[in-house]
């Protein structure tokens, strides 16, 4: 088994993450895609999950599967063997057709003990659908408390699955497009890093995080000098759709 996030952290280099797996050279959020980010090197992958319409955890960014299948309607319409009949790979290229939806599950069991896995959480209610609850369940399931952390653009996702599962650490995801009442909604609660866009991270903005305890994440960098940038603000994670290509230009 590779290090815990936790070991990790104490290594104090940039970690590189990539975005949906290694997005710029495989179809996004498929078993292809983590599986290569794990062979370019990656620290960690981050991915999006949301429930199928009988309650499976599926990876898919959008809520529709409209941009990334030949199927088209929303997730939360369709039973995991209605997604599991389309085709999530030829979008992307000839050699991936036939990739199909991969479920949480086939991530925990593919890279959970090679990668340090982001699992985002998809919300678009202020209600929930009771992903955070499938989530937890997962983790405890494949014992990855020490190797997962959980993000949401949500505040209240948030605030849910730490109830839920108070050890795992807690990312808040937003951008300067964000509304300001996201992050009103997350005063008051105990959370371990923040996930902003990296254009929003200065020398200011470290300093801010680090003076009220927090990691920093940041999203999604594929421009070497902007990577360089990070690392040497002190971001701790970078999430990036070249893994391949950043950890090379940062490491050699």
């Amino acid at each position: 088994m590779s290090p815990s996030l936790a070991q990790l952290y104490a290594e104090n280099r940039l970690l590189v993450f990539g975005h949906r797996g290694a997005k710029d050279d495989a179809p996004m959020n498929t078993l292809p895609a983590f599986e290569l980010a794990l062979q370019q090197g990656a620290d960690g992958v981050e991915l999006d999950v949301q429930l199928t319409k009988d309650g499976y955890p599926v990876i898919v960014h959008d809520f529709t599967i409209d941009h990334t299948t030949n199927g088209s309607g929303q997730v939360a319409d369709k039973t995991l063997a209605e997604l599991r009949e389309l085709d999530a790979g030829s979008w992307f290229g000839e050699a991936f057709r036939g990739t199909r939806i991969p479920t949480l599950d086939e991530v925990f069991e593919a890279v959970g003990q090679h990668l340090i896995i982001n699992v985002e959480i998809k919300s678009k209610s202020l209600k929930s659908t009771g992903c955070e609850q499938v989530v937890a369940n997962r983790i405890a399931q494949f014992s990855l408390q020490s190797r997962v952390l959980v993000s949401s653009f949500d505040p209240l996702a948030l605030r849910r699955f730490c109830r839920i599962m108070p050890e795992v650490p807690i990312g808040f995801l937003y951008a300067e497009t964000s509304p300001r009442w996201l992050s009103i909604l997350m005063l008051g609660f105990k959370y371990e890093a923040r996930h902003p866009h990296y254009s929003m991270v200065d020398a200011d903005f470290m300093t801010n995080a680090k003076t009220h305890g927090y990691h920093v994440h940041t999203w999604t960098v594929n421009d070497i000098e902007e990577a360089r940038k990070m690392r040497d603000l002190g971001v701790e994670i970078l999430i990036t759709d070249r893994p391949g290509v950043i950890r090379q230009a940062l490491y050699g």
